[in-house]
């Protein structure tokens, strides 16, 4: 122990240990359970893959990098695309989305192995900075009109007269909970702004009688997560696939930054190939099971930048409380009784951040855009997104919004780095 510093490998005092472990486990929990909850399955069977699927991380990177896998936002858009999204989805699609989270697993441990032999020089001349910032954001920015209308607000194509203003009062309330809680919050309550919203929204449905917890308390105890089978579709993984690269450009930030809070090169040792293969793994099993993808959670590095507690015993305790909540009965049941006004507050804020967070990645790459090609593969790929354009895939598949642009900013990232090898381009580096 240095100083106030629990390093990696350190225990800690078991009472501690399972206090700081919780910190850990509600720091992804609001933002980790969203995710099921948006998609209308159960989470139990989420919590469940996400504590399996850090340990296996813990495991394969052989306890040398801090990191909690919780529920991955990437996803959201193309899933939606396949079942629609709040009162539309058909949840008999979601087996799709199944497969094509396994065929995303798979493909992220192929290019684990790619890494492994050729380093990560080769993403950037795939997907260059210009182009994945405008992706991450589309994440958020395609969403922002399914978050409004899961909340209850005026929206185009929804009557005034069918308006409810206590979804619009709970919605606003939610959301002005974790604006201010992001900003205000001190110590530990900074860490969960997002789930304290999700309380403070609750209670005030409550009132206005849109949440029921006296019904969640009648469930059982104990119950087994709701597991569903994979079905593989080439149209519906076609429309997931792109996200890949967005799980791989996140991954690689987050190593970076979790290195420079503890002190070591995460990417050196155990190197990015393990961390990255454990998060591709842990996705593929997911998919396999009825859960989502999962990818290594920034609201976790955040905890450990604030705690100065880097124990992946820690981390791990965080792992197996989440396995151990999944299996009881009226936890999953309060969950799914969230209301959707509560929800659309949430994933407000949640999908801004988002795309808030692909300009940092422009910012943070210094992005030069007196450089025409930055420029181009910028605007292109986010009118690509916003556009409404489509390449019909099949009767019940169109390629369109955030797996389109990805492909269209993938072919020109491709085309430009090939005429800058041929010093044709006006403004090669």
């Amino acid at each position: 122990m240095q100083g106030n510093i629990i390093q990696v490998e350190e225990r800690v005092p078991l009472g501690k240990g399972i206090a700081l472990s919780l910190q850990h486990m509600f720091a992804m929990f609001g933002a980790s359970v969203l995710v099921p909850i948006l998609f209308g399955i159960n989470p139990g069977v989420v919590l469940l893959m996400n504590g399996i699927g850090t340990l296996l991380f813990i495991l394969i990177t052989k306890g040398k990098a801090p990191a909690y896998l919780g529920s991955s936002f990437a996803f959201l858009s193309p899933v939606f695309m396949i079942m629609g999204a709040g009162a539309t989805q058909d949840a008999s699609r979601y087996p799709l989305a199944l497969g094509g989270f396994v065929v995303v697993g798979l493909v992220i441990c192929v290019v684990a192995l790619l890494i492994r032999l050729f380093g990560t020089k080769w993403i950037d001349v795939i997907l260059p900075p210009a182009a994945m910032g405008p992706v991450v954001a589309l994440i958020g920015l395609t969403l922002a009109g399914t978050a409004a209308k899961s909340g209850g607000l005026p929206v185009p194509g929804v009557e005034l007269a069918t308006i409810d203003y206590h979804n619009v009062i709970v919605f606003c309330i939610t959301l002005l909970t974790a604006i201010f809680g992001s900003i205000l919050f001190k110590k530990f309550l900074a860490v969960i702004p997002i789930l304290i919203s999700i309380v403070v929204g609750c209670i005030v449905a409550a009132l206005f009688g849109q949440f029921h917890i006296d019904q969640t308390l009648t469930h059982q105890i104990f119950i087994l997560p709701q597991f569903q089978t994979p079905q593989f579709d080439l149209a519906a993984i076609a429309i997931i696939l792109p996200a890949a690269l967005v799980i791989v450009t996140e991954h690689i930030g987050h190593q970076m930054v979790t290195g420079k809070i503890v002190d070591r090169d995460l990417i050196k040792d155990p190197g990015l190939h393990r961390t990255l293969l454990s998060d591709g793994i842990s996705t593929a099993l997911s998919g396999f099971v009825g859960s989502v993808p999962t990818t290594t959670y920034g609201e976790n590095i955040g905890v450990m930048a604030i705690t100065k507690v880097y124990s992946v015993w820690v981390i791990g305790g965080a792992a197996v409380i989440s396995i151990v909540v999944a299996f009881i009965g009226p936890v999953s049941a309060v969950i799914q009784a969230i209301p959707w006004s509560v929800i659309g507050g949430v994933s407000f804020m949640l999908y801004g951040m988002i795309a808030a967070s692909g300009l940092r990645l422009l910012v943070e790459a210094k992005v030069d855009y007196s450089k025409s090609r930055n420029l181009a593969l910028t605007s292109v790929v986010l009118v690509t997104g916003l556009s409404g354009a489509y390449i019909p895939i099949s009767a019940s598949f169109n390629l369109e919004g955030l797996p389109l642009s990805t492909i269209i900013g993938m072919v020109l990232g491709i085309i430009f780095w090939l005429l800058d090898k041929a010093k044709l381009t006006n403004d090669r580096d």
